[in-house]
């Protein structure tokens, strides 16, 4: 059995998946100039992860009370968790350039936060995909999910060796260090839900 239309579990989905890349549009998207635009830009990103919390807290309860789900229940939550784990990390990143007052994001961050954008657009494509069944489409989002995580991969590399050759300030290279760290974690969050949309797609097609 895979989800109905209207099946409560495909709809709990969809709004995780929806609010996800309206959270990574407008981090991608979002362009920081002064301090003020920092604090707005954290709050934001805070609320949409209020929201998504909000939407996991549903699924867990929904998941508790339902007799028959329409895939593995392991599954439906594998794949609510781990598109939470995106937002978190997306609204964690956030807090750092309040915390820092980096209201400059360099080249590398732009790059990152364009591929995480688009890994949040595949994301909802196959999210989609699933409440209507369409579940051999999936795969080609998952891969370009994992192509997405791939270029995020050399992007921190080249990221941290461009910091140590040109910065000389010890306490900016520690926090841009970390920055760039934690949107990577990001594009490995992103990997998680690539690979539990092939794990359902593997057991139900």
């Amino acid at each position: 059995m895979v989800f109905k239309k209207k099946d409560k579990f495909a709809v709990m989905l969809h709004n995780i998946s929806s609010n996800l890349q309206e959270a990574a549009n407008f981090f991608a998207d979002y362009r920081l100039q002064n301090v003020t635009d920092l604090k707005i830009f954290s709050e934001t990103m805070k609320e949409f992860e209020t929201k998504g919390d909000t939407y996991v807290h549903e699924v867990i309860k929904e998941l508790n009370n339902a007799f028959i789900t329409p895939i593995e229940r392991e599954d439906i939550l594998s794949l609510t968790i781990s598109m939470d784990d995106v937002l978190d990390g997306l609204e964690h990143t956030s807090a750092l350039f309040e915390m820092y007052n980096i209201t400059d994001a360099d080249e590398f961050m732009l790059k990152f936060s364009e591929a995480l954008k688009g890994c949040a657009n595949e994301i909802q494509d196959a999210v989609v995909l699933l409440s209507t069944k369409k579940l051999l489409q999936i795969r080609e989002h998952a891969i370009k999910i994992k192509d997405y995580e791939s270029k995020c991969d050399g992007i921190q590399r080249q990221s941290i060796k461009h910091l140590f050759s040109v910065e000389k300030d010890p306490i900016k290279i520690i926090q841009y260090k970390e920055i760039y760290e934690n949107l990577e974690n990001v594009a490995d969050y992103c990997q998680n839900v690539a690979n539990t949309l092939e794990t359902i797609i593997m057991k139900n097609a």
